[in-house]
C-alpha cells in the first residue's frame, strides 16, 4: 500500500512530497493536468519561504532563476523601504514565477524518490480505520495510509470528505492574464501612472520576451467562477478603465480572481488533510497565497512522516491544524483588510493614505513586513522563553550556518554548554554541538521545520520536550 497519496501537483504538494520522502515515506501525486500549467499567479517568495528553501539546501536553485527584491510592507500597494532589524538572515524575497517555483520543487521532489502521475483526476474518496481509497475518472483505484488534498481552491478531495468552507462571498472580481502589448513602453506607463492615481488594481508587469502580465477589473461579479475569462471580455475592460488596450495581442492565459475569503473549518478529517489552496482561498494582494501553501507543506510534513514510519507522539498530527489554522485565518483577515484599503471610494482612499503616514513609522513598518513575510509567525507552544513557537533565523555558527545543517529535515539541538545528549532520540534529532554569537540561551531544541520547542540546559527538561516532540525513546 501506498503511505501517502497527494493530490495536485503544484508548489503546496511538491513541497509535501519533498518532506515526506526525506523520511523515507512512500508518496505518490496524482495530477488532474497532464502538463504543468503556464500560468503564473504567484510571482515569488517571501523571506520565510526564503528561508525554507535555504534550510532544505534549495536556495542556490532559487537564486539562478529569480531576483531579489526588498520591499518593506508589501501592504495594498503601499510600499516602503525594508525595515531594519527585522528578525531574518534573508532580509529579502525573490521574484520567481510560479512555474519556475513549481517545476524547481518538482525536480527537488522527484530527485528524492517521489512519484509524479499526471492526467489523474480523483472523482471519489472513502476512508476507514486502515487508509483512504481514491477513485480517478478512468476508473482507477488506489489506496494510501492517509490522502492530502493540495488541489486548490476548488478542490475535489476536500468537496468529497465534505470538509466545510466557510467565508466571505466575493464583492469585486479582477482579470489577470500574460499577453503581448502593441503600444510602446511610454505609452503604457504613461497610462498606468494614471488610472493608478485612483484604481490600484490595474497595471501591467514585464514579464520578459515581449510578454506582460497584465490586471484589470473585472466588469462586475460572475456568476460562473468556472465560465473561461475571454480575450474580448479583457481588451473590452482595458478600453473600459484605461481607455485604451494597449493593442494587447497573443494572450498565453487569462483568468480572474476575486476577494472571496474561506477557509477550511478543519485541516484535518480522519486520513484525510488539506493544505495550500484547498484549505484556504483569499485575493492575492501581499503575495502570500504561494508562501502559505508552501508553508503548510513545511508543517505538516514531517508531522505526517512521523505518524506514518510509527514514532509520532500522540497528537502530533492534530497539531497541524491547531497551528496552521490560526495562521491561515491571520491571512485571510490582512487580506480583507488591503482589499478595503484597495477601494476607490472617499473613505477608502483616505484610509489608504492615512495607512501609508502610519507605515512610515519603523515599528509598523516592521510589524507589517513581518506579518506579510510571515517570519513573525509564532505557534502557541505555552508559556516559556521568547524564542519558544518562533522560528529561529539562520544563524552563524563557528563550524558554519544553522540552516546548512538542517538539509535533512530533521530535529536539531543547538547545544552551546556541550553538556547535553540526544541519546534514545539519535534516530531523530541531531545533535550540535557549537557556539553562535547571534544565541543567548545555553540551548534550543528545534522541529524538522526550525521552530523552537525549549530552551534551556537542564537534560531532564530536555528529555520531556524530546518526547513530547520526538516520541518516546528508541529502546
Amino acid at each position: 500500500m501506498i503511505d501517502v497519496i497527494v493530490v495536485g501537483a503544484g508548489p503546496t504538494g511538491m513541497m509535501l512530497a519533498a518532506e515526506l520522502r526525506l523520511h523515507g515515506v512512500h508518496v505518490v501525486v496524482l495530477e488532474k493536468l497532464t502538463e504543468p500549467t503556464p500560468e503564473t499567479r504567484g510571482r515569488g517568495m517571501h523571506a520565510r519561504s526564503v528561508e525554507l528553501m535555504d534550510q532544505r539546501g534549495l536556495l542556490d536553485r532559487c537564486l539562478a532563476v529569480s531576483e531579489k527584491f526588498q520591499i518593506g510592507g508589501f501592504f495594498a500597494g503601499v510600499h516602503k523601504a525594508w525595515p531594519e532589524r527585522l528578525d531574518t538572515a534573508h532580509p529579502y524575497g525573490l521574484t520567481m514565477p510560479q512555474p519556475a517555483t513549481e517545476r524547481l520543487l518538482t525536480e527537488h521532489a522527484l530527485e528524492l524518490g517521489a512519484e509524479l502521475r499526471r492526467g489523474c483526476e480523483v472523482v471519489g474518496v472513502s476512508q476507514d480505520e486502515d487508509g483512504v481509497t481514491v477513485e480517478l475518472a478512468d476508473g482507477a483505484r488506489l489506496s494510501a495510509r492517509y490522502l492530502v488534498g493540495c488541489d486548490g481552491g476548488r478542490s475535489a478531495v476536500r468537496k468529497l470528505v465534505g470538509i466545510g468552507f466557510p467565508g466571505e462571498p466575493a464583492t469585486v472580481e479582477t482579470l489577470l492574464g500574460n499577453m503581448e502589448l502593441t503600444a510602446d513602453p511610454e505609452t503604457v506607463a504613461a497610462v498606468v501612472a494614471e488610472v493608478r492615481k485612483t484604481q490600484l488594481r490595474f497595471g501591467t508587469i514585464d514579464e520578459g520576451n515581449g510578454v506582460h502580465r497584465v490586471i484589470v477589473p473585472a466588469a462586475g461579479v460572475s456568476e460562473d467562477r468556472t465560465a473561461p475569462t475571454t480575450f474580448e471580455e479583457f481588451k473590452q475592460q482595458l478600453r473600459a478603465v484605461a481607455g485604451t488596450d494597449f493593442g494587447v495581442h497573443s494572450p498565453r492565459w487569462l483568468s480572474r480572481f476575486t476577494d472571496a475569503t474561506r477557509q477550511a473549518d478543519r485541516y484535518r478529517a480522519g486520513r484525510v488533510l488539506l493544505a495550500g489552496d484547498a484549505a484556504h482561498i483569499h485575493p492575492p494582494v501581499g503575495g502570500q497565497g504561494l508562501n502559505l501553501g508552501i508553508q503548510d507543506a513545511f508543517n505538516l510534513g514531517w508531522k505526517l512522516a512521523a505518524t506514518v514510519n510509527g514514532w509520532a507522539p500522540e497528537g502530533l498530527l492534530d497539531s497541524y491544524h491547531a497551528e496552521r489554522h490560526p495562521v491561515g485565518a491571520r491571512v485571510l483577515g490582512n487580506t480583507r483588510a488591503q482589499m478595503t484599503l484597495l477601494g476607490t471610494e472617499p473613505g477608502a482612499v483616505a484610509l489608504r493614505e492615512l495607512f501609508s503616514k502610519l507605515m512610515d513609522f519603523e515599528e509598523v513598518n516592521r510589524y507589517i513586513t513581518g506579518m506579510i513575510t510571515a517570519v513573525d509567525v509564532r505557534y502557541d507552544l505555552g508559556e516559556g522563553h521568547d524564542l519558544l513557537g518562533r522560528r529561529l533565523r539562520d544563524v552563524q555558527l563557528k563550524q558554519g550556518r544553522l540552516y546548512g545543517l538542517m538539509h535533512g529535515g530533521r530535529g536539531l539541538l543547538l547545544d552551546q554548554t556541550g553538556r547535553l545528549s540526544v541519546a534514545g532520540w539519535e534516530d531523530r534529532v541531531d545533535h550540535v554541538v557549537d557556539v553562535s554569537e547571534e544565541v543567548d540561551v545555553p540551548a534550543v531544541l528545534l522541529r524538522p521545520d526550525g521552530h523552537v520547542v525549549w530552551v534551556g540546559e537542564d537534560q531532564g527538561e530536555l528529555a520531556g520536550r524530546f518526547a513530547k516532540w520526538f516520541g518516546a525513546a528508541a529502546s
